[in-house]
């Protein structure tokens, strides 16, 4: 069976005050703003677009699993565990609401942090073996 979807192109994240929001985006995260109204945000971050979605106070986008733990629905990927633990100081002292570096056994280590709406975002240290390879394959054409 052949692949269907490429990739993610779009996450829609809900927060309660877009203006504030995508600010935070742009200063903690690096993401460049695109577009923004009272109702949304559109932002570029991680090769993906992030619409900042105008919700209801305390929506989130997070989900509690059968054990009663509230998850993540994105995990972020980084170039190795050198960047993982680099950009797990740099949240932290930006203030962001940071947890600790774990080993889930897997490759890799993970950490989570949230934006200032409360919003979990996972990030791990390894860069999928499959994205370095389209990577590879879109600078050799480039250099062609």
């Amino acid at each position: 069976m052949s692949e269907k979807l490429i990739r993610v192109g779009t996450t829609y994240v809900p927060v309660k005050d877009v203006e504030h929001s995508a600010k935070w985006y742009a200063e903690k995260l690096g993401a460049t703003i695109s577009y923004g109204d009272d109702e949304k945000a559109i932002l570029n971050l991680a090769d993906q677009s992030f619409f900042l979605v105008r919700s209801l106070e305390g929506e989130t986008s997070n989900f509690t699993d059968y054990n009663g733990k509230k998850r993540f629905s994105l995990t972020f990927e980084v170039d190795g565990l050198e960047d993982l633990y680099t950009l797990h100081t740099e949240f932290k002292a930006q203030g962001i609401q940071t947890g600790d570096i774990e080993d889930r056994g897997h490759t890799g280590k993970n950490f989570v942090f949230s934006d200032l709406e409360g919003n979990l975002f996972d990030v791990w240290s390894v860069l999928s073996p499959r994205f370095k390879a389209l990577q590879k394959e879109a600078f050799s054409e480039i250099e062609r």
